[in-house]
């Protein structure tokens, strides 16, 4: 990709304010110091330009006058990411799409809304509430994250065991491909035995095939009355044990956990510990439970896993304002732990192997990493782990990273033996690029790579993300 010198740069900034207005071409270092990173926080940001594009038509002219001038575009969402996706450290243009931000249509019939790339998380479920519906897909930065970074990384989230991935929620979508090009893919439609369902490959794809401009969401009915226990778990084992009871008899909507090590940070932050004893690990469950139509049965699950020695203590909420309680112990770990500076690892293996790959993590790092304070916590419910290593304040940041570089290397050598993945929900990106082949063998990744040469002839999307 072509690097240009200052004087043309500004020439072709220019020419950009031809077709998207001046005040939304942004130079100055706050606006790329803003939007030239995510949340990783481990590259520096050095986009040429932030633009800011408030139609569909302007994205397409935006990206055909990139191809001309072989200028690299990076799409920018919420920036929540920890894959460094949506990272321009390379002189990139930014493409937010935060002005692309309405909702555009409700279908009552269809339970579906369709809506603007830049409509955050969390003003889509609200929509949907407001409605008498629900948008199941859900995180701790649904108040930030957008619809079209969602979408762009197959969001999961805490409700995945019953509801799915962002996947499962998109019928419809409005991309501009690489090439300048707008599909209007699947058109909300349930059924479509029409070929290829290209949709689903720019689910996920990182903006490396075109940019997300409009999406076609389902909507579910409103979950009823959920009730949320938090369990105190003596040994890994007891937790899929409590896992398989409880799924057999309840239709369960969450199923998380989180160490000791990690609850500690969060009541560092004033929460409060959920019971008196303290255990190794702890699940959180959450169920419908409608006039307490299921209390007794949850109770009488409790009983039997403390008859078999899987839990040692437990709590029920008994409100809703309880239940939301409960859930920030959870949910709140990943703020708690900001301030040091925590090496982040995102990944998956299937349900039944979490036990055996979390125990060998664990005795690898206290040997070869005595000095590291560890805290996993995840949806463990559907395989999905976060594993975080809090920087040793005495230790440099590039220190502290290399040591870390060597983590991943041990920490995907088994996951490639569990058959597991290294990025369960935050992409590959930059962070996690140069361990693709531990999940994808090579017969794979030039597949990806003849996909991406098709809808972006130029490499002008997102370059050097996933693969180079």
């Amino acid at each position: 990709m072509t690097l240009y010198p200052p004087s043309e740069s500004a020439a072709l900034l220019d020419g950009i304010r031809a077709f998207i207005e001046p005040a939304h071409v942004r130079t100055d270092p706050d606006s790329a110091l803003t939007y030239g990173r995510d949340w990783t926080r481990l590259h520096t940001p050095n986009p040429l330009a932030v633009v800011l594009p408030g139609r569909i038509e302007q994205v397409q002219q935006l990206v055909r006058y990139a191809n001309e001038h072989r200028l690299p575009l990076v799409p920018s969402g919420g920036r929540t990411g920890l894959s460094g996706a949506a990272v321009a450290c390379q002189g990139e243009i930014v493409v937010s799409l935060e002005r692309l931000n309405r909702i555009l249509d409700f279908d009552p019939v269809d339970r579906s809304v369709t809506c603007q790339a830049g409509v955050v998380t969390e003003v889509v479920q609200n929509f949907a509430r407001d409605h008498g519906l629900y948008y199941p897909v859900d995180f701790a930065s649904r108040g930030s994250s957008q619809i079209g970074g969602n979408i762009a990384t197959n969001a999961g989230g805490i409700k995945v065991i019953r509801y799915g991935l962002t996947r499962d929620w998109v019928t419809g979508l409005k991309v501009v491909t690489g090439r300048g090009d707008l599909l209007d893919l699947n058109r909300g439609l349930i059924k479509n035995a029409t070929g290829y369902d290209l949709r689903h490959l720019f689910i996920g794809s990182e903006g490396t095939l075109g940019l997300i401009v409009e999406a076609t969401l389902k909507l579910a009915r409103p979950l009823r009355e959920p009730s949320v226990l938090v369990l105190g778990v003596p040994d890994l084992n007891g937790i899929m044990a409590i896992y398989d009871l409880f799924r057999r008899k309840l239709e369960l909507t969450a199923f998380e956990f989180f160490s000791e090590l990690a609850l500690r940070h969060v009541l560092n932050k004033g929460l409060h510990r959920p019971f008196d004893s303290e255990t190794p690990y702890y699940v959180l469950i959450e169920f419908e439970n409608p006039d307490g139509l299921h209390t007794d049965e949850a109770l009488a699950l409790f009983e039997q896993c403390a008859e078999q020695g899987w839990l040692a203590d437990g709590v029920i909420s008994q409100s809703e304002a309880q239940a939301k309680e409960l859930w920030r112990l959870r949910e709140d770990i990943s703020e708690s732990i900001a301030e040091h500076q925590p090496y982040k690892n995102d990944i998956a293996v299937r349900i039944a192997r979490v036990p055996a790959l979390l125990a060998e993590m664990d005795e690898l790092l206290q040997r070869e990493y005595p000095d590291f304070e560890v805290l996993w916590y995840g949806h463990i419910g559907d395989g999905n782990l976060h594993i975080n290593i809090l920087k040793p304040a005495d230790r440099e940041s590039a220190a502290f990273a290399k040591q870390c570089g060597t983590v991943s290397e041990h920490l995907f050598e088994a996951l490639q033996r569990y058959g597991g993945s290294i990025s369960a929900e935050h992409g590959v990106g930059l962070t996690k690029k140069p361990y693709l082949h531990y999940t994808r063998d090579e017969a794979e990744i030039s597949y990806l790579r003849a996909i991406k040469q098709v809808f972006d002839p130029q490499g002008i999307m997102n370059p050097g993300k996933i693969f180079d």
